[in-house]
């Protein structure tokens, strides 16, 4: 069974959150999701950038690192959109991490990252948060690192939190197989185990 912590986006611990937990639960998974802005919610983007500001990207990763203590050293590092950066902020010090999983956002990769880790990037296409170019040059500087790198993309209607039922960019087949591949990818990390 993998071990799977989910960052929040720049919304808060919402039901995105809640239902990606309970999915990779009942797919025989252990999986967690920490609330980085300790209960605040919001209910615009815009608002979540403020929140995200008055609660300060330090203390956010800070939080984070908190709520990995006391989970193994292999557990999965998740995140949806600002989620992923700060599960990037954390890979450095994370060596045994058994995977990384970039959800609906770009985040660095690790000047220390393990050759051959399994990484999975999911993004709409286009997205309006990653232009084409930074895609691009993340595609690159995957390949480089020699990390196993999957990318996704998934053309249509869906927006940036395509898999998020309660947003205008929901695209539910879109995030139908967004799942499957995440399942799929804890799986194969699991058999590895």
């Amino acid at each position: 069974m993998a071990t799977v912590i989910f960052f929040h986006s720049v919304y808060g611990l919402r039901s995105l959150e809640h239902e990606a937990v309970e999915r990779v639960q009942a797919a025989g998974h252990k999986a967690f999701a920490p609330d980085l802005y300790e209960g605040l919610i919001a209910r615009s983007i815009e608002e979540g950038f403020e929140f995200k500001d008055e609660v300060g990207w330090p203390t956010i990763c800070e939080r984070a690192e908190w709520a990995l203590a006391g989970l193994p050293a292999s557990t999965v590092l998740a995140g949806f959109s600002m989620g992923a950066a700060v599960a990037a902020s954390l890979w450095p010090k994370r060596e045994k991490t058994a995977g990384i999983l970039f959800l609906h956002g770009l985040a660095s990769i690790a000047d220390n990252a393990r050759k051959g880790l399994p990484l999975q990037l999911h993004l709409a296409d286009p997205d309006p948060f990653e232009p084409e170019e930074d895609v691009t040059a993340w595609r690159r500087a995957a390949s480089r690192s020699g990390v196993a790198a999957e990318i996704f993309r998934y053309p249509g209607g869906g927006g940036h939190l395509y898999t998020d039922a309660s947003l205008p960019d929901y695209d539910a087949k879109a995030a139908d197989l967004t799942w499957k591949r995440v399942i799929d990818f804890l799986d194969a990390i699991d058999a590895k185990a």
